[in-house]
């Protein structure tokens, strides 16, 4: 009796240690094999929430299939206790172990909203943005100018959330007055900044950025990332140019980037300015004489006037020889590569050729030519300007 009492027990342990170990099986493979999501979804982890009140979460959005082996696979690798406050794309098919690496490696939202103040030549606007997990895209959700416009209330509701992420971007070619000027507008920022940076010495370019950042040492960091730009570009540049200073090159470069908004046409932009100084000509560039009128604070919304083309300034270069004295706006990389590694060309002249870009002539006649199709251009459009060509 015993003898079968025994064989019958050890029986039952063996089809338990059997069931035991499918149910492992099937657990490991339901924690490490795809997962049931046939779409991304955003998933948002709140500040302080528990690993059972995550894992129902995820269940309930069909991330997961099973909250309690999610549960066991995050407690038994370590990383249960790991969870990062945040907003998470989770991919298709993604596996619970993936998940958890989501939600536990970085601690940096990769989903949900993000607040982009674009400080623009022309205006500075605010756009809250959402990704779109389906098409991994974002999708506007409101623009506005704080300089002239009432603040949204869908700004309001969710850009105190604390898992909204900031961001401030500066365009090529705006002024160091108009940053400081916008920053100020840029509610999310704190501090005072003391005194407007050196024109040109800002990088444009897109800066992440948290609630309560200092706008001072914002603007540390682009004249950081600027004047690392400059020493790379300076240290490669080539032979023959006609700056003595890496500061000249900048001077340079602000020109080009205000001449152009085609960054195909950088290089024959500083050529054409280059060969001029070669030939002892003046720059003879509007952009420069505009900058001795607005001291680069703001932008003159007008044509130039032949009086002021004629007024000397230490910025009219139909006036003075050489460059001015400083940089007119903050240029982009591009346009300080296209100063110190400029195009080799003859071209001595260049205008608008209705296209959005410029048409290049390398003697008066061409060039002459070459005006007289704009100007064409211009009446056909009926956008002719009193005073002449805006060109070069």
């Amino acid at each position: 009796m015993w003898r079968s009492v025994a064989s019958n027990a050890l029986t039952l342990f063996i089809v338990i240690l059997v069931v035991a170990a499918g149910v492992l099986a099937w657990g490991r493979q339901e924690y490490s094999g795809p997962g049931p999501l046939t779409e991304a979804i955003c998933f948002r982890v709140e500040k302080g929430a528990s690993l059972s009140a995550v894992s129902r979460g995820l269940e309930a959005q069909g991330a997961i299939s099973d909250a309690r082996i999610f549960r066991i696979g995050a407690d038994y690798s370590g990383k249960g206790s790991g969870l990062k406050f945040g907003s998470y794309l989770i991919g298709p098919g993604s596996s619970m172990a993936e998940v958890l690496d989501d939600l536990t490696a970085s601690g940096q939202s990769t989903c949900g909203r993000e607040i982009n103040f674009r400080i623009g030549v022309n205006a500075a606007d605010v756009i809250l943005r959402e990704l779109d997990p389906a098409t991994n895209r974002y999708v506007e959700v409101v623009k506005f100018d704080p300089a002239v416009e009432a603040v949204p209330q869908a700004y309001v509701d969710v850009s105190g959330e604390p898992d909204v992420r900031f961001r401030v971007t500066l365009a090529e070619g705006v002024t160091s007055w108009q940053v400081v000027e916008a920053l100020k507008r840029a509610e999310f920022l704190t501090g005072e900044v003391k005194t407007v940076p050196p024109e040109g010495a800002l990088a444009p370019d897109s800066y992440e950025v948290a609630r309560g950042d200092d706008r001072q040492a914002l603007l540390d960091q682009m004249a950081a990332r600027q004047a690392a730009i400059l020493a790379d570009l300076w240290a490669a540049r080539v032979d023959g140019l006609p700056y003595d200073t890496p500061e000249e090159a900048l001077i340079m470069a602000s020109i080009v980037e205000k001449e152009t908004g085609v960054p195909e046409e950088r290089p024959q932009v500083a050529s054409v300015f280059i060969n001029r100084l070669a030939q002892g000509m003046r720059l003879q560039t509007d952009p420069t004489v505009i900058y001795g009128i607005t001291n680069g604070q703001g932008v003159l919304g007008r044509g130039l006037r032949q009086s002021e083309l004629r007024r000397e300034t230490p910025y009219n270069t139909y006036v003075i020889d050489g460059l001015p004295p400083t940089p007119i706006a903050n240029p982009g990389k591009l346009s300080i590569e296209a100063a110190l590694n400029p195009a080799v060309t003859e071209y001595l002249f260049f205008v608008a050729d209705g296209s959005g870009g410029h048409a290049f002539a390398a003697t008066l006649d061409e060039h002459n030519e070459n005006v007289a199709r704009w100007r064409a251009i211009e009446a056909e459009r009926g956008q002719a300007e009193e005073g002449g060509v805006q060109g070069n």
